[in-house]
């Protein structure tokens, strides 16, 4: 690993040149933070289920036509993926009530929204990742109106397809962030997924219990983070029931 060029280290990923031109090999991290980096762990085993989780979601995605980075799995902890450029905008889909948005205009979290809610952020750790409008992201050039629609468009997609999914396996979509990037071949350019889409990233609360299933057990010091990633990839099929001969540190997961 040392002997590849390394091209970005962000807070869950560092990301290599890939072995082909045009693409990258995207290394899960066991790094959790919360709140821009201020709260920071190391999470034995998060960066496996993180890999396995987001090639799944990403996998299926692709064979609806849903257009992402993903290529395929290289290992536990890793994926080669296309090379894009990155749209500095976090695009975050609600669908019910929970964390900023609950605060911000005094709803009860697990309150069920109107209809699905499509939120900006700039990407900017150091300002905390402010929301933005549109007019903020054409102004100062982040994205084009166009490229906000497509942008929008496949959220609208993607949100579609993850309720649908979750759903089936006793799980309830409470939001989720996204990612895009531009993705060059040849003359022709087109908004693609990229990123990540796993617990990191979304909100997922049982159905039933609405027992939290995702990374507010880190930011809320509720415990249990691991095993709660690990219920989920579970029920998506991913990771085994039983395996007598893991040795208890990580997790197990099916080839």
């Amino acid at each position: 690993m040392n002997r590849r060029r390394r091209i970005y280290e962000g807070k869950a990923k560092i990301l290599y040149e890939g072995p082909e031109p045009g693409t990258l090999i995207a290394h899960f991290k066991d790094d959790a933070t919360a709140f821009n980096n201020k709260k920071h762990e190391i999470i034995d085993g998060k960066g496996v289920l993180n890999n396995r989780i987001s090639e799944f979601i990403f996998s299926n995605l692709n064979d609806i036509g849903i257009q992402t980075h993903f290529i395929r799995r290289l290992n536990m902890r890793e994926q080669l993926i296309k090379e894009c450029e990155i749209i500095p905008l976090e695009v975050i889909i609600r669908n019910v009530a929970a964390g900023s948005i609950a605060k911000r205009l005094g709803l009860e979290e697990g309150t069920q929204l109107p209809r699905s809610i499509i939120e900006f952020c700039y990407k900017k750790d150091e300002l905390d990742d402010p929301m933005v409008s549109e007019e903020h992201i054409t102004a100062f050039g982040w994205a084009s109106p166009q490229e906000i629609d497509d942008i929008m468009a496949l959220a609208i997609r993607i949100n579609d397809y993850l309720c649908g999914m979750f759903r089936a396996v006793g799980i309830r979509l409470v939001d989720f962030k996204i990612e895009c990037g531009r993705y060059f071949e040849g003359d022709t350019m087109r908004v693609i997924l990229a990123d990540e889409i796993s617990p990191d990233s979304c909100r997922l609360w049982d159905i039933e219990s609405n027992d939290k299933l995702d990374k507010d057990r880190f930011r809320r010091d509720m415990g249990g983070m691991l095993e709660a990633y690990q219920e989920v990839a579970k029920r998506l099929g991913i990771i085994m029931n039983s395996a007598p001969e893991h040795s208890g540190k990580g997790p197990v997961l099916v080839k």
